[in-house]
């Protein structure tokens, strides 16, 4: 803790020479979105080095499979209190921004006080009950010996789940305080965005993703080949529970200096429970996280299901692997999609423009099918070479390879209606309504139970994906069915043709990728990262082709403003 404090205070000079006087004007929108930008994306960099790093050391053995199991609750608290635009960061980016940083001050020390001591009780509680909270949310790991022999799982996979729950208790008692600094980070994070400094809580994710691997390099390093060994499993979760566990408390400690430089409250111990600011923050915070958690609940639903798959071990570590590769692309594409159309939808409902806004919507959900349809029938048509190039080497083999595969084949099927459920959500926060889908979500957590029961079982670990694709189809009928009723009919049969038009374009697409895949691998094989690299662009290269020359025969107006804007970036086009 010394040595720790020794590097805030020398951070804290530092900073003295980057952190915006109090008295700078706010930057401009397009500046912040530019640093925003820029160290989101050498975030999301970073982050795939972390996951790349991870499957080389450990593929899909014990140590990470039980990491899946083991980081759900305190991932559970990293994305609900410490994430940006998690309910802590907004509900004092909404109240103090306006405030003087004078003002700030003992109200983020008040907050700071009374969030340290629940945490900290939710700490211990966390580490108390470590086996009984992980026989709740992952029992698949605790069968007895007479229950596996009962489902026919043969002794070698039942020794494996026995060590995954083993190694999964240690990893939770070691990363239970990141409940802890959740909160310190997301209150920083709004802090710091409230006083217009963006940088700091943008950058911050990256020394998480940093401290994991430096303590992945160490123990390769110390241990050589070795480190894959089943035997080497407890040391290996251990090293990438307190990896993570550094990171969390990085992260905290990054924000620090700035938010003392700054003038934003210290450490110091305030307690003005009843100033105007302090109950404002808290009368938001409480719907806030209540409405977050509801969006992470259907993620610990999917980890109890995976825990009762045969080989849950091999199956949560394909499936986080999967998962990385499909959300980096979609969130791109989400931000590109979504943002645009939310001020556009927003103004259009204000102002009664009803027709409009219809056409928008309509609009919008077409933008959506051209973009992730086409991506979505690629994925499924090289998923196994995108496995391979991504993250096939040392301890991430074939077979590991051919499971993390058929997870993202899966994933492949729902691109579309995962990104048109998001863009449905904003057209009824447009209207001013966020009960609405907040109770269809509500009603959807049974569905998810009712799908992870019925498609975990014949088809494993890609059940769990089908078994969210079903609620996102659910999610988009009844919301569609709402916003039709509310906006007096949406013609939705207009909306057939082009997707079914996108629909089959894409199919066209997916076939020729995978032709022009299995044509170079024949001819002149796929080994080594070189090669996997030229035929995988050059199967990738001829989908997209094909599919851009077939969506534009189907003269659709969304198809003609996407190729409009890709010249306007790309002149040779």
């Amino acid at each position: 803790m010394e040595y720790a404090l020794k590097w805030v205070r020398i951070l804290y000079i530092a900073s003295a020479f980057v952190t915006d006087a109090p008295s700078k004007p706010s930057r401009s929108l397009a500046r912040i979105a530019t640093i925003v930008a820029i160290t989101t994306l050498i975030s999301k960099v970073t982050g795939a080095a972390r996951q790349m790093a991870t499957a080389a050391v450990f593929g899909v053995g014990p140590a990470v499979g039980a990491y899946g199991f083991a980081y759900a609750i305190p991932s559970f608290f990293l994305i609900l209190l410490g994430g940006i635009n998690g309910p802590f960061h907004s509900a004092i980016v909404g109240v103090l921004a306006k405030k003087e940083r004078r003002d700030v001050k003992p109200v983020i020390e008040t907050i700071t006080t009374l969030l340290v001591g629940l945490l900290l009780l939710v700490t211990i509680g966390l580490i108390v009950f470590a086996e009984p909270i992980l026989r709740f949310t992952a029992s698949g790991l605790f069968i007895s010996p007479e229950e596996a022999l009962r489902q026919g799982i043969d002794p070698a996979t039942y020794a494996v789940t026995q060590q995954t729950r083993l190694i999964a208790i240690t990893q939770f008692k070691i990363m239970a305080p990141i409940a802890l600094f959740s909160g310190l980070i997301g209150i920083g994070f709004g802090a710091l965005n409230a006083a217009d400094i963006y940088w700091m809580p943008s950058i911050s994710p990256i020394f998480s993703s940093v401290a994991v691997m430096i303590g992945l390099g160490l123990f390769a390093l110390h241990l050589g080949p070795a480190a894959s060994l089943s035997a080497n499993a407890l040391l290996g979760g251990q090293v990438l529970a307190w990896a993570t566990l550094a990171g969390a408390v990085a992260q905290w400690l990054i924000q620090l200096p700035v938010q003392w430089q700054a003038g934003l409250g210290t450490l110091k111990p305030h307690w003005q429970w009843q100033h105007p600011d302090v109950r404002a923050v808290l009368k938001v915070l409480g719907p806030a996280t209540f409405a977050s958690g509801m969006l992470q609940i259907n993620v610990q639903i999917d980890i109890f299901f995976s825990s009762l798959i045969p080989n849950a071990t091999a199956a949560v570590s394909a499936w986080s692997y999967a998962n990385f590769l499909v959300m980096a692309p979609l969130g791109i594409l989400s931000n590109t999609i979504l943002v645009p159309f939310f001020p556009v939808f927003s103004h259009l409902a204000t102002s009664g423009q009803w027709d409009d806004l219809k056409s928008r919507i309509r609009q919008g959900i077409v933008m959506t099918a051209v973009a992730m349809l086409p991506l979505g029938a690629l994925m499924i048509a090289l998923a196994l070479p995108i496995v391979r190039l991504v993250y096939e080497r040392s301890a991430f083999n074939a077979e590991a390879s051919q499971l993390t595969a058929s997870i993202l084949i899966a994933y492949g099927m729902g691109m579309f209606v995962y990104l048109a459920r998001d863009l449905l959500v904003r057209v009824f926060y447009a209207l001013g309504d966020g009960t609405t889908p907040f109770r269809i979500s509500l009603v959807s957590i049974l569905f998810i139970i009712l799908f992870d029961f019925l498609f975990v079982k014949p088809f494993g670990a890609p059940g769990l994906v089908l078994a969210t694709i079903g609620v996102n189809i659910f999610l988009m009928v009844v919301m569609l069915w709402f916003l039709s009723k509310r906006l007096r009919g949406l013609k939705l049969h207009s909306w057939i043709q082009p997707l079914m038009g996108l629909t089959g374009a894409s199919a066209l697409s997916g076939l020729v990728a995978w032709g022009l895949w299995t044509g170079t691998d024949t001819v002149w094989g796929s080994q080594g990262f070189l090669l996997l690299l030229i035929n995988l662009g050059i199967a990738a290269l001829g989908g997209f082709m094909v599919y851009g020359l077939a969506a534009k025969q189907l003269g659709i107006p969304e198809v003609q403003v996407c190729l409009t804007r890709m010249r306007a970036k790309i002149p040779f086009l």
